[in-house]
C-alpha cells in the first residue's frame, strides 16, 4: 500500500514557482488533493530551499495550516507566516541549515484533526465545547503524516530522513498537534515548535498527557511561546504549568527546551512571522 501510494502521489500534477531564476530563491512544488487512507484529501505545498540540489540532502520541517505559510494574497485574513522570506534570510546569514518545508493544508476538520486524542478517557466522557463535536481525528492525522506523507517526501526529495533532521511546527491548535506528534512519534520527529499553543482547548485536558509523555530529552528539542494580547492572553497560566512538566521530565531551558513570552503579541500570522526565526534557529542552527 505504501509503495502504491508513493507512486500515485508522484503522478499527481505538480505546480512549481520561483520568484527568481537564480539559485538564491526558493522553489515551490504543489501537490493538490493528496489522498489518504486515514483522513480526507488535502493540498500539500513543498518549499525547496535556495540552491536545492538533489546531490545533497536536507532536513525537513513539517508545518500545519499550510495555506497560511507563503502567500497572503490567497489567505482568508490576508496574512502569512512569510516562511520563504524568513528562511531565505536565515540561510543567507548562515544561521540555519538549508531546509525543506512541507506545508500541510488544513480542512474543515481542523479542530478535530489538531486536538490530541489523549487523554482518551477524559475526551470520551467530557461535554464537548462548540467546534469540537464529533470524532477526534488527530491519531488519524498523524498516521497520514508519518505513514503516508513522510515516506512520499523522503522518496521524492533529497531528505535526511532520521529524527535528528525531521521537525514539526504549528501555531494555536497546530501547536497542540505538534507537541502531540513529537510525543507519539519520537522516532520520527526530533524537534517540535509550538507557537501560541492553544492549551485551553477542551478545558486544557491535554496538559495531563504532557505531564508524563514528552519524548526523551537527550535526543529531542521542544520550543513553546505565547503572546499577551487577544487569544494569546489566555495562555500564560497554562504554559507555566506545561513548563513545570517539561522541566520535571529532564529538559533544560536554553539547551533542548525553550519557552518565550512576547509581551503585546497577538494571535495572528503577522505575530508569528515576526518571531518564527527564533524556533527555526533553535531547531536548525548550524
Amino acid at each position: 500500500m505504501k509503495n502504491l501510494l508513493i507512486l500515485l502521489l508522484a503522478l499527481l500534477p505538480m505546480s512549481c514557482k520561483s520568484s527568481k531564476s537564480d539559485d538564491q530563491s526558493v522553489t515551490f512544488k504543489h501537490f493538490p488533493k493528496m489522498e489518504s487512507d486515514f483522513i480526507p484529501a488535502r493540498d500539500v505545498m513543498v518549499m525547496l530551499p535556495p540552491g536545492y540540489n538533489e546531490a545533497q540532502s536536507y532536513p525537513v520541517l513539517y508545518m500545519h495550516d499550510g495555506q497560511m505559510l507563503f502567500d497572503s494574497a490567497t489567505t482568508w485574513n490576508e496574512q502569512e507566516w512569510g516562511m520563504d522570506e524568513v528562511i531565505t534570510k536565515l540561510i543567507r546569514e548562515k544561521k540555519i541549515r538549508p531546509v525543506i518545508v512541507v506545508g500541510i493544508y488544513n480542512t474543515e476538520n481542523r479542530a478535530l484533526e489538531y486536538m490530541p486524542n489523549a487523554p482518551k478517557a477524559e475526551l470520551d466522557t467530557m461535554e464537548r465545547p462548540k467546534g469540537f463535536e464529533g470524532e477526534v481525528m488527530s491519531d488519524h492525522y498523524l498516521k497520514f503524516l508519518t505513514k503516508e506523507l513522510k515516506p512520499f517526501i523522503d522518496e521524492t526529495f533529497a531528505t535526511q530522513p532520521g529524527p535528528g533532521n525531521t521537525f514539526i511546527m504549528g501555531s494555536s491548535m497546530g501547536g497542540l498537534i505538534s507537541c502531540y506528534a513529537i510525543s507519539e512519534y519520537p522516532g520520527v520527529f526530533g524537534g517540535a515548535a509550538c507557537l501560541s499553543t492553544h492549551w485551553p482547548a477542551m478545558d486544557g485536558v491535554f496538559l495531563k498527557y504532557v505531564e508524563k509523555n514528552l519524548p526523551e530529552p537527550a535526543t529531542h528539542k521542544i520550543y513553546f511561546d505565547y503572546g499577551t494580547a487577544t487569544l494569546d492572553s489566555l495562555y500564560e497560566p497554562f504554559q507555566e504549568k506545561v513548563d513545570v512538566h517539561v522541566a520535571n521530565q529532564g529538559y533544560i531551558q536554553g539547551e533542548n527546551w525553550m519557552t518565550k513570552k512576547f509581551k503585546g503579541a497577538d494571535h495572528s500570522e503577522n505575530a508569528w512571522r515576526k518571531r518564527v526565526h527564533i524556533p527555526l534557529e533553535f531547531l536548525l542552527r548550524k
